[in-house]
């Protein structure tokens, strides 16, 4: 039985560890063709990118985000029992859910681009906006397949197809902004901004196309396999796709609910920033250049190191969804108790490393257009409290309590208004007044959900392991980053060489002191690409 329990925490472990590779790889090639695109179209082509971008992204969510999360919930549920007929159908049902919703919101958004534009108060967004509406179908389709991949306890298909999209995206929105740069070019200016950022976000939607093909591929090759065992298995009664449909809207509608409260929160900033500022003395151009500095530059950078614990998260539901489901309590506590680890483990350097050398990193990688160091300073504490979010809410819908983060973001959403209010009216605080609003949304959404998770499962958070020892490690390695950094500046002269290494040396010394207070153990380099290899090594150091 032990051996058996052993093999599934293995199994966890492993897909959580493939996804969660792709979704650095995915993560790293996403922030990667942003850095010449951001030099190619400046502060003010940002702010145009993310006012079509974030439309695009909220009704996505509405369309398609939370079918993933149900679809992969459903599918685990009736695999772990062995009803594989009833999973099929949960992917079919969800198929018609996703295209209709999908088709219905591309064409909203056609129809009503030029308003969207308008009231989100960026009217140069018109273009990037229309080049979106395709991609809402396109990607509501890919989310199905993707999501009957993980309830099969199988990240690869996912991870592959969101490897290939981000490649397409990546070339063609670079190469299609370098293009629309020259076209039809206003008199007296050098560059069509506007259209430039309309190709930024047209590759969005190759790259989309491009994953979309690749999960039917990967479906295509084991559907036989999955109708013949589907022909075969006994289960007691079979569900009519009308009950799956009404059973992955009532799994999915929190999910999306969650989801959507918090995508509103970016379209917050985008109504409330310029506005606001233009209120408080800035020009529309200024305006326009500080909130391009808040999405292209804070949000781009400070939402990476989360895909760590986003791809724990996508792992454990169905895992944990299975374990509820047969019953096997000490398996779900065990894995709760990984999955917060881990993603503290990750969250909590990255935001304190983020915060000490945030002018750096901005002069590094952003050096014709260097703006915007001091959001990550102040930012950077940000994403502790997001990943937090991330983690209780994967394993809040894993154990069936999917409503509990909806309450959670709508509790974060209100803070953010209310912050945004009082902060960004203040000339000396200004923009980032979004960014303490932003921490603020996200503190309040963590605490709330794992005060709930805790009572709902009688689990407490582990302080000292989850949380405790990644601090006093971040503390260790902030201190030798710093003083690393203005060692080697000072020896250099290069601020992107200086970096670099003081980026190395933190990430040295941050792992030998975690190693050190046994704020890292075997399991947890288990999760790692390589993992088995490095925990070979420590062993023959005598640090593991």
């Amino acid at each position: 039985m032990a051996a058996k329990a052993k093999k599934k925490g293995g199994s966890f472990i492993k897909q959580a560890a493939i996804l969660a590779a792709a979704s650095l790889l995915v993560r790293f090639l996403g922030f990667i063709y942003r850095l010449p695109l951001t030099n190619m179209i400046g502060d003010e082509g940002n702010a145009i990118y993310a006012g079509g971008y974030y439309i695009y992204t909220f009704l996505l969510i509405l369309s398609s985000a939370g079918l993933p999360a149900a679809i992969s919930k459903l599918v685990s549920e009736r695999i772990a029992l062995k009803q594989y007929r009833n999973a099929h159908r949960v992917f079919q049902a969800a198929l018609v859910i996703s295209t209709s919703l999908g088709a219905f919101f591309a064409i909203l958004l056609f129809l009503t681009a030029h308003q969207m534009a308008n009231l989100i108060g960026i009217p140069d967004s018109y273009y990037s906006i229309l080049t979106l509406c395709p991609t809402l179908v396109i990607v509501a389709i890919m989310s199905v397949f993707r999501g009957y991949f993980q309830g099969m306890h199988t990240m690869v298909p996912t991870a592959i197809s969101q490897i290939i999209e981000q490649v397409f995206n990546a070339f063609f929105s670079v190469y299609l902004a370098w293009v629309f740069l020259s076209v039809n070019v206003p008199e007296g200016l050098t560059k069509n901004i506007p259209l430039a950022s309309a190709g930024g976000t047209m590759g969005t939607g190759i790259g989309a196309l491009a994953g979309l093909v690749v999960v039917i591929f990967a479906y295509s090759l084991i559907r036989p396999y999955l109708l013949w065992r589907a022909k075969r298995c006994r289960q007691p009664y079979e569900e009519s796709k009308r009950q799956l449909i009404g059973r992955v809207l009532q799994t999915a509608w929190p999910i999306i609910a969650g989801t959507a409260v918090f995508s509103i929160t970016n379209l917050i900033d985008m109504g409330m920033v310029v506005n606001i500022l233009q209120t408080t003395g800035f020009s529309e151009a200024e305006a326009s250049a500080l909130y391009g500095q808040l999405s292209g530059k804070y949000v781009t950078l400070t939402t990476l190191p989360v895909t760590i614990s986003t791809a724990i998260a996508t792992a454990v539901l169905p895992s944990i969804a299975a374990s509820v489901k047969l019953k096997e309590k000490k398996q779900v506590r065990r894995k709760m108790a990984l999955t917060y680890r881990i993603s503290m483990i990750i969250s909590v350097p990255a935001a304190v490393g983020i915060s000490a050398l945030g002018p750096q990193i901005i002069q590094m990688l952003f050096p014709r257009a260097s703006d915007g160091g001091m959001l990550l300073t102040v930012g950077g504490i940000s994403i502790i409290f997001l990943a937090l979010c991330q983690t209780s809410t994967g394993i809040l819908q894993g154990i069936g309590h999917i409503k509990v983060p909806v309450v959670g973001a709508i509790l974060g959403a209100i803070t953010k208004v209310i912050l945004n209010l009082l902060l960004i009216r203040i000339p000396s605080i200004n923009v980032l007044g979004a960014v303490l609003s932003t921490t603020g949304c996200y503190l309040v959404a963590a605490v709330f959900d794992v005060i709930m998770l805790s009572r709902r499962t009688g689990t407490r958070f582990d302080f000292m392991g989850s949380f405790l020892k990644p601090v006093i490690g971040s503390i260790a390695m902030a201190a030798g980053t710093l003083g690393s950094y203005h060692l080697f500046f000072a020896l250099i002269g290069s601020n992107t060489i200086a970096t670099l290494l003081a980026i190395c040396v933190a990430i040295a010394v941050y792992g030998l002191v975690m190693l050190l207070i046994k704020g890292i153990v075997e399991e947890d380099l288990q999760t790692v690409p390589g993992g088995g290899k490095l925990i070979r090594i420590l062993k023959r150091l005598r640090l593991l």
